[in-house]
């Protein structure tokens, strides 16, 4: 964010945050962080506020131009006070996790007031065993998850004396008087909105003639190939899974962590990459909650959609540089190992194939037609059911800071992301990496996915399986019977490995119909 002077006007993606939220589908971003001790309030709002001046858009809030010819802008706040977005609040007794999550559950279900800055933090306290909290909200408009992983490390400390870059540099207090009012002439929308249809002609364009170049390599070759061999998986997998029901506003959020380092050893055991092992945790945990609704899981599948990160930075930019990546992965595979790698083989095949650059490319088309329209299909959306689901669930894997950060003199010890949901997604998952951890955070729908704490155990009993069949784990024994049990030799850890870049994709593995 140094050096960066950010576009006033939203673009076409961060416009459709907007033109979406509805008060059942709060459209915010969050992150539940929880600290070795208790956050000092009046210490904290104080580090706050003399960071501002590096993240010049927590003062400025959303305009929309008449009859939204144009995108929204950014326009400074001239009522701006710090607090007005940084609250104390007080968690019930005894403060344990399940008091925390029913608070941040509480929080999250709200929508964030529009007529102000689109962040709010939440000091917490009153969690035992002398812990301290604070719950970050930033509406989806503002950053997507790897800009709000940045944000993050401007608004916390590398140490815990705190950050003297934050006081160096900050401009007097009448450089943050509001500057000229905006221009929101009807003259001005139109021509906001042609240049900005132009801008995504241009943009598509350039994903069509990468598409083109893509081509000629032999990885997305054999990508495309392997991709014809999913199509029948892919209308498969185009049903309903338990949790794929309307939605209210009402929110559930929960929390679990594993060991990255855990994970790091199971991609080397078995083939793929960290990021199919959190996808192999999750599909298992998503195939024991089917089954747990009576549900069969033979031969089904659950439709992910994972955001990809499309800038160029280090996320330092603001906004929305996301395209998303749709994969199937099979419930029914019962053996670990062999799951990991058809998630891997699969995976592997839809970034073969650049599947993510269409999803971009549509977005760019769709992007060309006048905001006036792209407002009233937004909205239209969660109005018109649909007869087959094009998506289960969103699964978005954050990279987060590797080093211990603080916020006044506390040290973070875990930091548990939210990734908005609504309409039919009754629960999504998101994951961030932070100090040697994956902190999983589980968004539901209360009345949709009421259990979804079944599904955090779940993951970690996914986990643990995992580890054991990388040889983390001893396996567990059975119960001692009365008969003399048989002797057989222990079956071998299958390790396959992904795809190579260059290299013919393998036969995709069959699924597990005696699974379910």
């Amino acid at each position: 964010m140094k050096g960066s002077v950010p576009s006033r006007r939203l673009s076409g993606i961060d416009a459709a945050f907007l033109y979406l939220e509805r008060k059942e589908i709060p459209l915010h971003i969050a992150s539940v962080c929880v600290f070795d001790g208790p956050i000092p309030f009046q210490e904290f709002v104080a580090g706050i506020d003399s960071k501002l001046h590096l993240m010049p858009r927590y003062r400025q809030k959303v305009v929309a131009p008449p009859f939204n010819i144009g995108y929204p802008t950014w326009e400074p706040d001239p009522n701006f006070d710090i607090r007005r977005h940084i609250f104390r609040v007080r968690v019930p007794a005894p403060g344990g996790d399940a008091e925390l999550e029913a608070l941040a559950s509480k929080i999250l279900s709200k929508l964030m007031d529009r007529g102000k800055p689109l962040w709010d933090i939440y000091v917490i306290e009153g969690l035992k065993d002398g812990r301290g909290a604070i719950l970050v909200r930033v509406h989806h408009s503002l950053a997507d998850g790897v800009s709000g992983a940045a944000l993050m490390r401007v608004m916390l400390d590398t140490t815990p004396a705190g950050s003297r870059t934050a006081r160096k540099g900050r401009p007097a207090p009448e450089e943050h008087l509001p500057g000229p009012p905006p221009n929101h002439s009807f003259a001005d929308a139109v021509a906001s909105a042609v240049r900005s249809s132009l801008e995504s002609l241009i943009a598509a364009e350039a994903i069509l003639l990468d598409f083109a170049q893509g081509l000629a390599s032999e990885r997305m070759q054999n990508g495309l190939q392997g991709l014809i061999g999913l199509l029948p998986e892919l209308a498969a997998s185009a049903e309903r899974l338990p949790f794929n029901k309307p939605c209210s506003g009402d929110r559930k959020f929960c929390w679990t962590e594993c060991d990255f380092a855990e994970a790091q050893a199971i991609r080397e055991a078995l083939g793929g990459t960290v990021n199919d092992v959190i996808l192999t945790a999750v599909t298992r945990a998503v195939s024991r909650y089917v089954k747990l609704q009576g549900e069969s899981v033979a031969k089904r599948f659950v439709r992910m959609v994972c955001p990809v990160n499309m800038r160029r930075d280090d996320g330092e930019s603001l906004g929305n540089q996301i395209t998303f990546l749709p994969v199937a992965l099979p419930l029914d595979i019962a053996d670990p190992a062999q799951l990991l790698y058809a998630v891997a083989t699969r995976t592997e095949i839809m970034k073969s194939a650049r599947a993510s650059h269409l999803v971009a490319l549509m977005a760019s088309w769709l992007g060309a037609a006048p905001p006036p329209l792209q407002a009233a299909f937004w909205w239209g959306v969660p109005m018109v059911p649909l007869p087959a689901a094009l998506l289960n669930m969103i699964c978005t894997n954050v990279p987060g800071s590797a080093e211990p950060l603080y916020a006044a003199g506390r040290r973070l010890i875990s930091s548990y992301p939210h990734v908005p949901t609504g309409y039919e997604l009754g629960v999504n998952c998101a994951v961030q990496s932070y100090a040697g951890k994956l902190c999983f955070g589980f968004t539901a729908d209360a009345h949709v996915v009421p259990d979804v704490g079944r599904l955090r155990e779940f993951v970690k009993e996914s986990f643990e399986e995992l580890c054991r069949a990388a040889g983390l784990r001893k396996a567990r024994r059975a119960p001692a019977r009365p008969r003399k049990a048989r002797k057989t030799g222990p079956r071998p850890v299958p390790k396959p490995e992904p795809a190579e870049a260059a290299a013919p994709l393998p036969e995709l593995p069959a699924s597990n119909p005696a699974a379910d």
